[in-house]
């Protein structure tokens, strides 16, 4: 029985993805890095300083003159402006708050970026007070796909990893959601709708908005 919801943040709670691939290419590529929007794909879910630490294996630049914390913050600075100028809530989303506030199930918050970025987001669009848990992998010593945010955001919520759901937009949140034995929605970009490996989702929408009460009790019965 669902007796909770977790949300993940970027790219589900609003299309912020666009964003991390322009901040993480204009800042790598300020270190050496050629990324391309394809590349930035590969990491998409994963927690900014994993990104780094990735990019710089593959393609190291001089720690002494530019360290991985400074990389991280350029990135999380031009991210936060472009959400603050550009950032729009993804379709369905109120809607979804409204709907399981309607089943009187908490919400939470389980992201992967760092707390200055949930916080621009929390404040930009007043969603603050609808999370009774707001919780950063930043603070974990494993980001997704390792499930200690979402073991972690349930024990904070007092509720079981297997009565929760987990609503996640990357391969690497779900995984995590499903490591963790919770029961899981997957809206995955619009080119990744069919990609296959989104089928280990419990469920699986183009949109927040297509949630029906039909599918919602299929997924309270699992």
């Amino acid at each position: 029985m669902i007796k909770a919801v977790i949300y993940d943040m970027d790219g589900l709670i609003l299309d912020s993805e666009p964003f991390w691939k322009e901040a993480e290419t204009k800042v790598f590529g300020s270190v050496g890095v050629p990324l391309t929007p394809q590349m930035c794909e590969t990491t998409v879910g994963k927690r900014l300083k994993d990104v780094s630490q990735y990019w710089h294996e593959k393609n190291p630049w001089n720690l002494s003159e530019t360290p991985l914390e400074k990389v991280n913050s350029d990135i999380i600075d031009e991210l936060i402006a472009l959400i603050r100028s550009k950032g729009t809530l993804n379709k369905g989303v109120t809607g979804s708050f409204e709907y399981f506030g309607s089943k009187n199930l908490p919400l939470a918050l389980a992201s992967s970026s760092d707390m200055k970025i949930i916080d621009a987001v929390m404040d930009k669009f007043g969603i603050r007070e609808i999370f009774s848990v707001i919780h950063t992998a930043e603070f974990e010593e494993y980001g997704k796909p390792h499930p200690a945010i979402y073991i972690n955001t349930a024990k904070a919520m007092n509720v079981k990893p297997n009565d929760c759901l987990a609503i996640e937009d990357s391969f690497y949140g779900l995984i995590s959601a499903i490591a963790a034995g919770m029961k899981t929605i997957a809206v995955p970009e619009l080119t990744n709708f069919y990609n296959p490996k989104f089928d280990i989702a419990s469920l699986k929408l183009r949109s927040l908005k297509d949630l029906s009460d039909e599918e919602f009790s299929k997924l309270d019965k699992l």
